[in-house]
């Protein structure tokens, strides 16, 4: 894998720490870094972006080979972490900086996430519509270093954070099986 075929994706699905790890226990994936995008404040910190005040929703950025690990297969696995009916928020989490954003780098991938979007709405999985927004990706802030690899520093926050959000159960519920 060199430097030249690595490619950049940008997902928002609520709270970052738990977007991570089904992202980074992939093959293929060279770095997953949380982060803030689509807002109007440059540099935001985690107080800012939680006040509501900077339009910046929490999301990760992945640096992939698309050879080992295409697009298509990344959205596949956004998919199946977040709750695509629900645009106010993710489980616990709620409001702007919580919301479901697949954010695309270049028109290929903006093709891919919505063919996905559309064939999910059209698969009958969930009886609500699929209200993920799709949009252009925009500046990426790296979150402060404590976030990072949440899930791999404080294991039993994150595992128990999983199940307390409702996020653990509704995956099971509607993507497991």
């Amino acid at each position: 894998m060199t430097k030249e075929s690595l490619e950049i994706a940008t997902f928002a699905g609520g709270c970052f720490w738990c977007m991570v790890k089904p992202f980074d226990t992939q093959p293929g994936i060279e770095k997953v870094v949380s982060g803030y995008t689509g807002g109007h404040t440059v540099n935001p910190t985690y107080k800012e972006v939680c006040s509501g005040t900077t339009g910046h929703t929490e999301a990760i950025q992945i640096t992939f080979d698309p050879a080992v690990f295409p697009y298509e297969k990344l959205v596949e696995v956004y998919w199946q972490q977040t709750d695509p009916t629900d645009a106010a928020g993710q489980f616990v989490d709620r409001g702007d900086s919580y919301r479901p954003v697949i954010f695309y780098h270049n028109e290929e991938q903006k093709e891919i996430a919505e063919k996905s979007k559309a064939a999910l709405d059209a698969s009958g999985r969930f009886k609500k519509p699929i209200v993920t927004e799709i949009a252009k990706a925009e500046t990426f802030y790296p979150a402060e270093e404590y976030h990072q690899d949440f899930y791999k520093k404080e294991k039993a926050h994150y595992e128990g954070y999983q199940v307390a959000s409702g996020r653990a159960a509704f995956i099971d519920a509607n993507w497991k099986g």
